[in-house]
């Protein structure tokens, strides 16, 4: 399991949301670039990118920070936010953007997963982020019927690199992650699984570690490591450990 740093886009700007409300942001760096260097230089082995404007807009809305980000890393990343077809894939892809992820589009057009992991092997993530164990989509404004595992299961065998899971109730919360879902998730689908919402401490990635055999790969981390809850660089050390172990 690794832990994987994200950095979220608003209007160019890194910040950070509470329960997905972009009304409640915080604002941790005008320069996304610099930051997304800050953690690299901590140790991480890949970053996550979430294109908020783009998440609500469903259509790409920080090209240039996220162009500027690729640029300065030596580290992959994945993006996520406002991704609705291939041709926007295959744009990330050329700009430089290691794996893609697919989130509303995936609950509403479950055939461009498929059609997407066909044309990109190994470089397409599925998002699902849940209330209350339901998906939520459109920048989590929309909660559906469908349940996250009925959602993960859908794309068994087409070739998803990895499921990434927020429970939404707890992201930029600092209570913790919802382990017991995340755990059933991971237990139900062959797929691995990123854990993401609610780290606050050293204490969540141990946590999550426990649980690392049902196929729980990550762990996004935002709001601990941007107020010092978390030192990343700990963080990373812990899992290594961990792993070397194994």
């Amino acid at each position: 399991m690794i832990v994987i740093p994200a950095i979220d886009l608003k209007e160019g700007k890194c910040v950070r949301l509470e329960q997905g409300l972009m009304e409640r942001d915080t604002v941790f760096n005008d320069d996304p670039a610099a930051q997304a260097l800050a953690w690299q230089a901590q140790g991480a082995e890949l970053l996550h990118i979430v294109d908020l404007d783009g998440a609500f807009a469903g259509e790409p809305k920080n090209r240039s920070s996220i162009e500027a980000i690729v640029k300065a890393l030596a580290i992959p990343t994945q993006l996520g936010g406002g991704i609705r077809d291939l041709a926007t894939i295959e744009a990330y892809l050329g700009l430089g953007i290691g794996r893609v992820i697919i989130g509303t589009a995936a609950q509403r057009n479950p055939e461009l997963v498929k059609a997407a992991c066909a044309r990109f092997p190994g470089r397409i993530v599925v998002g699902i982020d849940a209330k209350e164990g339901m998906v939520a989509v459109q920048g989590w404004a929309e909660v559906t019927g469908v349940t996250a595992v009925e959602l993960a299961k859908r794309f068994e065998g087409d070739g998803v690199a990895a499921i990434v899971y927020t429970d939404i109730s707890r992201d930029g919360m600092l209570q913790g992650p919802n382990i017991p879902a995340t755990r059933a998730l991971a237990e139900a689908i062959s797929i691995p699984v990123i854990a993401s919402g609610g780290v606050s401490s050293l204490k969540d990635i141990e946590n999550l570690l426990a649980v690392e055999a049902s196929g729980v790969t990550g762990v996004i981390t935002g709001k601990a490591i941007y107020t010092g809850a978390i030192n990343l660089a700990e963080a990373i050390a812990l899992t290594r450990k961990a792993n070397e172990k194994c």
